[in-house]
């Protein structure tokens, strides 16, 4: 059997993105087979299309690391799901397509609040997110988090996580994208281009600082992220948007006894991702039934658009996810 997913068949700009007839995945013993109703865009796309992020090895090189869809088929292993349940999850690769297969415990139920063809704005966000500020970060009620690109999917997806857990949140972002950043919560925003992200954190906090920075960025924020943490603080590097190298003065971060920590979720063994997601599963999962966390949608392309949904992605402009619509 063939399906249609977009393949990678060179790398470069948005035109290398081709839509074409491939097998189907097979499901294994332990994985769920699903009809892809809706993917979503993620930065590592953007960079595995250019073929500076490579994907797991697979006969066609399909990008796409979330999904929201309908569960097709289960292998003989199967225990948790069956045919008809709503899933969603990341995987390594793979979700730009009509189906794929991941092991059923990555694959995680859609919340019966969220509809099926929104919930693909979920997993890789909220995931990534929730790793990086309390798992990794070790942040809890009454401590304040740091996340830049604030109106980002990960940073819109940490802005709730941090108020749904009592914690307090600044968050840098670019101006128009400031107030969307308060209505979702953030105590503090700034102006990325004209603010002064260390002096507004250091005035929220009566000069402690903040306990966990969240930093897609990197570069020339490096210093300033560990100005603006407090003594025993987190960086979490979730991400590289600015300068790759940076000089960086140990006499500044060793009084502070900080911790720098970079993370990738794509390259973990599968027991690991296996393991966050049933963490997220439990935790978080039910606050979007109850309203203290929605996923946050900016714009929807459809699969034959792909190469326009790049584009808009790298201009900048959203406000939370891109979706594409697969079924």
């Amino acid at each position: 059997m063939a399906m249609r997913a977009v393949v990678l068949e060179s790398y470069g700009g948005p035109e290398v993105l081709t839509i074409r007839e491939v097998p189907e995945p097979v499901a294994g013993r332990e994985d769920v087979e699903v009809v892809v109703s809706t993917t979503a865009l993620n930065r590592a796309d953007l960079l595995q299309r250019q073929g500076l992020y490579p994907g797991p090895a697979m006969e066609h090189e399909i990008p796409g690391m979330e999904f929201s869809g309908s569960v097709a088929s289960v292998g003989p292993a199967v225990t948790r799901w069956q045919v008809g349940d709503e899933v969603m999850g990341i995987v390594g690769g793979g979700a730009y397509a009509e189906k794929l297969v991941i092991h059923e415990r990555q694959a995680m139920p859609v919340p019966p609040a969220v509809p099926v063809a929104d919930a693909a704005a979920i997993p890789e966000v909220f995931l990534t997110a929730f790793d990086a500020l309390v798992v990794q970060g070790g942040l809890t009620s009454g401590r304040w988090a740091l996340v830049h690109a604030g109106a980002s999917g990960v940073g819109t997806a940490a802005i709730q996580i941090a108020k749904a857990i009592g914690a307090r949140v600044a968050v840098t972002a670019s101006a128009g994208k400031l107030q969307r950043c308060l209505e979702l919560g953030a105590d503090v925003a700034v102006d990325y281009r004209s603010g002064d992200f260390v002096a507004e954190t250091a005035a929220a906090t009566d000069g402690v600082g903040v306990d966990v920075v969240l930093d897609v960025i990197g570069g020339e924020y490096t210093i300033d992220n560990i100005k603006a943490l407090r003594v025993t603080g987190r960086l979490i590097q979730v991400g590289v948007m600015g300068r790759q190298t940076v000089e960086l003065p140990l006499g500044m971060l060793l009084p502070k006894r900080a911790a720098l920590i970079g993370t990738v979720l794509r390259a973990r063994p599968l027991e690991e991702k296996i393991a966050l997601t049933q963490r997220v599963e439990r935790e978080l999962l039910p606050l979007f039934d109850s309203g203290r966390l929605e996923p946050v949608i900016d714009c929807r392309f459809r699969l034959d658009d792909i190469a326009d949904a790049h584009v808009y992605m790298e201009s900048n402009a959203n406000v939370g996810k891109i979706l594409v619509d697969v079924a």
